[in-house]
């Protein structure tokens, strides 16, 4: 197993920021564009414990493929987890955790995750893998900074 985990502080209120983060649609925004993410199932306006969401989305050499999610923990504006249920990871675990400090608040993503494909995942994970993951987080990070402002 591998993990990812980022920390951001972002200077707004957490009622603000959980209601973006919980709303499912809000996930595109976040999400770069070359990898043709699209929710391909109905989004109710907020997310709930036992909610599957589908989605195509382009990983490698922009071949799509469909990705499901099932939001599996929620404790309101404090923390939810979705776990892959279908998709390119073996496992995929990716906690979102939210805590008030002075001017803002502090927004921790944890990924717990195993690329597929056995010995040859684990090969390509400092290669492929993690690069790309790193990438998709920076760029959330950025785009967070654009929608949120600078901490």
């Amino acid at each position: 197993m591998y993990q990812l985990k980022t920390v951001q502080k972002i200077p707004t209120s957490l009622d603000k920021a959980w209601e973006f983060f919980s709303s499912p649609a809000n996930l595109k925004v976040i999400t770069p564009d070359y990898l043709g993410f699209e929710v391909t199932s109905p989004l109710p306006d907020k997310m709930y414990e036992g909610m599957f969401i589908t989605y195509k989305v382009a990983p490698i050499l922009g071949i799509k493929m469909n990705w499901a999610t099932e939001i599996t923990h929620i404790s309101d504006k404090k923390f939810f987890v979705d776990e892959q249920r279908q998709g390119p990871y073996k496992i995929w675990h990716h906690e979102h955790h939210f805590k008030e400090i002075d001017g803002g608040l502090e927004m921790t993503d944890i990924v717990s995750y195993l690329p597929p494909f056995g010995i040859l995942g684990k090969m390509a994970h400092p290669i492929i893998v993690k690069p790309k993951l790193n990438e998709i987080f920076e760029y959330r990070f950025q785009k967070v900074e654009e929608l949120f402002g600078k901490y």
